[in-house]
C-alpha cells in the first residue's frame, strides 16, 4: 500500500495523520478525521509512519508489513468487521488476527497491538479508501512498469511542492 508512506501515527495523539510537509522546525501534518485539521510537528515527536511498521510473524522472513495486514484485512472482511477495537475481548481480537495473519507471532503481538492496528484500519477505510482500491487494481500488473509510472507521476510534484 503505497499510500502508507504519507501516514503516520504520533505518539500521544489519538488518530492517524497524512504527512504534508516536511519544514525547519518539524513536520506540517494533517489529521486524518472530518476536521482535516493541519498542525507543526516537533522534530523530537515520535512519529511513527505507517509503511514502516509491520507485524511479528513465525515464518522465515519474521515479520509482516501492516499494508500487507490492512490488504488482509480488506480482502477478508472489507467494511465488515466481525469486532469492534474498543469492545472485542484479548481472545476475540487473538481469534480475529489468527484469521488475517495465521503466522503471528502469538508470543510478541501483544492485543493492545491489535486494537491498535484495527482502529487505524477502520479510519483508513473512513478517509482514505482509496488507498485500498488502488493496491487491489494493481495487484495483478503489480511488475509492469505502467503500474508504476503513474505513482512516480504524482509524486514528483508533491516533493516540489
Amino acid at each position: 500500500m503505497e499510500a502508507l508512506k504519507e501516514i503516520a501515527n504520533i505518539a500521544g495523539k489519538g488518530g492517524l495523520f497524512r504527512i504534508v510537509k516536511p519544514s525547519r522546525a518539524g513536520v506540517i501534518v494533517e489529521a486524518l478525521d472530518e476536521k482535516k485539521e493541519k498542525s507543526m510537528i516537533g522534530p523530537t515527536a515520535r512519529v511513527s509512519v505507517l509503511k514502516d511498521i509491520s507485524i511479528y510473524t513465525d515464518n522465515e522472513e519474521q515479520s509482516k508489513p501492516l499494508g500487507d495486514v490492512f490488504l488482509a484485512i480488506y480482502e477478508k472482511y472489507a467494511d465488515e468487521l466481525p469486532i469492534t477495537p474498543k469492545s472485542a475481548s484479548n481472545d476475540e481480537l487473538a481469534d480475529f488476527i489468527a484469521e488475517v495473519v495465521p503466522e503471528y507471532d502469538r508470543d510478541r503481538v501483544h492485543m493492545s497491538d491489535v486494537k491498535k492496528m484495527l482502529s487505524w484500519y477502520i479510519i483508513l477505510r473512513k478517509y482514505l479508501p482509496e488507498a485500498f482500491e488502488t493496491k487491489a487494481e494493481e495487484t495483478p500488473e503489480a511488475s509492469a512498469p505502467e503500474a508504476e509510472t503513474p505513482s512516480n507521476a504524482i509524486e514528483a510534484p508533491e516533493e516540489k511542492a
